[in-house]
């Protein structure tokens, strides 16, 4: 964001080329990161339209779209689906909530709406509603839904899931802390906070996994475990944007309700950006 609280789109194109350079495998804009909650139906998809022109096509651009209103997730979606991005994030009802068949109902009614792929996402600590295992297993038979990012940290469900769903539901881990312990149950990447500041190291986790080189790919997990950790020392996205501001990216602070990050965070992420031996400036 500027610092009148618009959004920067200069710094999110410079952003989406960062990435690409480093070799992240896709992008994902307006999720929780990007502080989709905060933006209104014009800035959402002006954020999309920035990001599809900026990524010119070289990695897939995944579009959160997701709502606790089916008929605006569908609205949202076909609008992102016009500017060319190539999926979409769908984060699960939050407040109004629903049961295990109203879920079902919803993801299968947004996915029979478009033409893209679809990737569910369960995350229970924000929304309060938690996909379980027979319900991934429902929601795989339907051929638009092409993935889950996984983020409640239960890892029997998600082994439940995963021996349930076989290869029909590719997961992801949407905690950058279980990246590898889910790749060892047959995940299928992460979708991750982390990557926003070392993409290159996120992508290396993951490939050198599948390459086989499974300690390589601990040890990798390991080294970027402190700096994983400090980027939830508070409510995401408030440490990882001033951990990019530390850095000299500057991301500015998050809308409200967010606030600027306490010193004593600040400090961790800064020590945590050392460790990890990234490059810090002496204020922000």
């Amino acid at each position: 964001m500027r610092e009148d609280g618009s959004v920067n789109f200069p710094l999110l194109e410079k952003l989406v080329q960062y990435q690409i350079a480093h070799h992240t495998d896709a992008i994902i804009v307006c999720g929780t990161t990007g502080e989709a909650p905060t933006l209104d139906d014009e800035e959402h998809l002006a954020a999309i339209a920035c990001v599809v022109q900026a990524a010119e096509k070289q990695v897939p651009v995944i579009a959160g779209t997701g709502s606790n209103n089916t008929k605006h997730a569908i609205e949202l979606s076909r609008e992102a689906e016009k500017l060319g991005v190539d999926g979409f994030l769908l984060v699960t009802p939050y407040y109004n909530k629903t049961n295990q068949r109203g879920l079902i109902e919803h993801f299968f009614t947004i996915a029979d709406h478009v033409n893209l792929p679809c990737i569910v996402y369960n995350v229970p600590s924000r929304t309060g509603v938690t996909i379980q295992p027979e319900t991934y297993l429902a929601l795989s038979k339907h051929p638009g839904i092409a993935g889950a990012k996984e983020a409640s940290g239960n890892f029997s469900a998600i082994a439940q899931t995963m021996m349930l769903c076989g290869d029909e539901l590719p997961i992801y881990s949407g905690n950058d802390d279980q990246i590898v312990p889910l790749l060892s149950l047959g995940g299928a990447g992460v979708i991750s906070v982390l990557a926003n500041i070392v993409p290159e190291a996120v992508h290396e986790i993951c490939q050198t996994y599948f390459e086989g080189e499974c300690e390589l790919s601990a040890q990798l997990q390991k080294q970027y475990l402190e700096l994983a950790q400090a980027l939830f020392c508070d409510v995401n996205p408030i440490p990882v944007k001033a951990a990019l501001s530390l850095m000299g990216i500057h991301a500015g602070r998050c809308r409200l309700p967010l606030p600027a990050p306490n010193g004593k965070d600040l400090a961790r992420i800064r020590d945590a950006l050392l460790k990890a031996g990234l490059p810090v400036m002496q204020c922000c």
